[in-house]
């Protein structure tokens, strides 16, 4: 995949709290994708984070790049050292903007606001509550 770019300025705030800004980022990934990461490495350097490790699945690989991604500092997330099994299918990454909600977003790529669980659900990592999301938030949807 590569390097994917994210808004430094917004995001979790998990850096500044005693921690190194990579053992903070690994504590992230291992608690919200336990055990679904084997032999993960994780680098910082000037916002950008570099993941090494294997997924379970490419669904996995995806969301550790967004987790990652989404934390206040972090403007890219390099992805190339990160081994995961061939995806199934695309997927496609939506950059929430200022005045969106999860219905809104279903409505745009499925024609019904009512399928906004669908993009929780993939997301349930990113999203801990579906009323809360943020502008600059990147978020992955799935297919239907």
């Amino acid at each position: 995949m590569g390097l994917f770019g994210f808004m430094k300025d917004v995001g979790a705030s998990l850096f500044g709290k005693g921690k190194k800004e990579e053992e903070a980022i690994t504590e992230l990934l291992n608690t919200d994708l336990p055990g679904k990461i084997q032999n993960l490495k994780v680098d910082f350097s000037k916002g950008v984070v570099t993941l090494s490790g294997t997924c379970d699945s490419h669904a996995t690989k995806e969301k550790a790049i967004l987790l990652a991604g989404n934390v206040k500092g972090v403007e890219s997330v390099n992805d190339l050292g990160l081994q995961a099994p061939e995806p199934v299918e695309t997927t496609e990454f939506y950059t929430i903007q200022r005045g969106d909600t999860l219905w809104k977003i279903a409505k745009q790529y499925y024609g019904n606001g009512s399928k906004y669980p669908l993009i929780f659900e993939a997301n349930r990592e990113v999203i801990k509550n579906p009323d809360l999301i943020y502008p600059g938030q990147v978020v992955r949807i799935p297919k239907l």
